[in-house]
């Protein structure tokens, strides 16, 4: 029973209770110690055997070869999740820096067109509808108004 305990031992402390019941009925209890605070409770599930002596004599050792070896397993399963969840996490992260340099980069792009429509907004337009036009001073006539135009402010001044 004990060879068989064997690997066990060399991952946790592990507890055994034996108690006598009526009728010649032993109960052995295997109780797996928690090596840290933060340890998975599957990993220190105990077994309860019970049977008479002859029968745990028997069947004990088989049934202890069946429990280390599930545990272990499930120990194993435990870790290889853990390392794959954490290297899943860190390609994340790279991802997500990977990403975040190359937002970086591509508002410049958005920034140029920006500035395009910023120009185009800037460049003169026709004269909406209802645009006025710039106030003129007493006795300037602007150079760019037509002769038309001229004639109409002088009849204005003089009349």
């Amino acid at each position: 029973m004990f060879q068989q305990l064997v690997p066990l031992l060399r991952q946790r402390s592990v507890l055994l209770t034996v108690t006598a019941l009526e009728e010649d009925q032993i109960r052995v209890n295997v109780l797996p110690k928690k090596l840290a605070d933060g340890e998975n409770a599957a990993l220190t599930t105990p077994m309860s055997f019970t049977g008479t002596a002859a029968e745990l004599d028997a069947q004990l050792p088989d049934a202890i070869v069946n429990f280390v070896g599930s545990h272990l397993e499930l120990k194993n399963t435990l870790d290889r999740a853990k390392e794959e969840m954490a290297a899943a996490a860190k390609a994340a992260q790279e991802e997500a820096r990977n990403k975040s340099k190359t937002a970086k980069k591509s508002p410049q792009p958005a920034e140029s067109e920006k500035k395009e429509e910023q120009k185009e907004a800037e460049s003169p337009t026709a004269p909406g509808l209802f645009d006025m036009p710039a106030p003129v001073s007493a006795g300037h006539t602007p150079s760019t108004d037509s002769d038309e135009e001229a004639e109409i402010l002088a009849e204005i001044k003089t009349g």
